[in-house]
């Protein structure tokens, strides 16, 4: 099941995953993101690839060396897919010689693209284009219009049910984690929610403690400004 991009923002460092599939809350295994990692796990999934992968890389582990480890030690590794990007900016990825066809991935500087049971190689390699080919736009809107175009290619051969989008803005804390777990359209629906997102959550993300600020932000009044600021402006819309 599943094709999914794990990628670093070269603007912003910030990390992110968007994945969709013919399978059930596929957010709720796939993805996993730390301040400085990020693993995506999928195929036969299995989830401690990712539970551990994060922390491994969180702790300073170069990708290579964690899945390395993985395909060692897990006796159903040709039947799992993965991939990773670690702090510095190096990814790692393995498909196994038994993952369902078509199955592959592919890469470049700081985003690397997989999937499985998809309807060919196009998905992975149109996800990886239209990505590259969108610098300017902001890294959520980037990473959907890349699923977008996997899916136009024809995404996951059995159809569509899930998708999700996770984003660290270098907390261990998502600044955004949405899901479409049962869904018709579920990337649709994920565009629908990061703008509702947008109307307000986002905004007062702001004020979240950080790693080297604890208490955040706790007047309000810029983030309740920006609020009714962007209220106008989707009014006038």
């Amino acid at each position: 099941m599943t094709y999914s991009i794990v990628a670093r923002d070269p603007a912003t460092g910030h990390l992110g995953i968007a994945v969709a599939s013919r399978f059930f809350a596929v957010g709720a295994v796939v993805p996993h993101l730390h301040a400085s990692g990020a693993v995506a796990t999928q195929a036969f999934v299995n989830p401690m690839w990712g539970v551990e992968g994060a922390e491994r890389l969180k702790a300073g582990e170069s990708a290579a060396t964690v899945l390395a480890d993985f395909i060692a030690r897990d006796t159903g590794h040709r039947q799992r897919q993965a991939h990773m990007i670690d702090a510095d900016n190096r990814i790692a990825a393995h498909t196994g010689a038994d993952c369902v066809d078509w199955a592959g991935h592919c890469c470049a500087e700081g985003i690397s693209v997989a999937g499985n049971m998809l309807a060919g190689p196009a998905v992975i390699e149109d996800t990886l284009a239209c990505y590259l080919d969108n610098p300017d736009r902001p890294f959520a809107e980037r990473l959907l219009l890349a699923m977008r175009a996997g899916e136009a290619a024809g995404g996951d051969k059995r159809g569509r049910q899930s998708a999700a989008l996770r984003i660290h803005h270098g907390q261990d804390y998502p600044w955004l984690d949405i899901r479409s777990d049962d869904h018709p359209d579920p990337l649709s629906e994920l565009e629908r929610l990061l703008e509702v997102a947008s109307e307000r959550y986002l905004i007062f993300s702001r004020a979240f403690g950080t790693r080297d600020n604890f208490s955040g932000t706790t007047d309000r009044t810029e983030i309740d400004r920006a609020i009714a600021a962007r209220e106008r402006e989707l009014q006038a819309r």
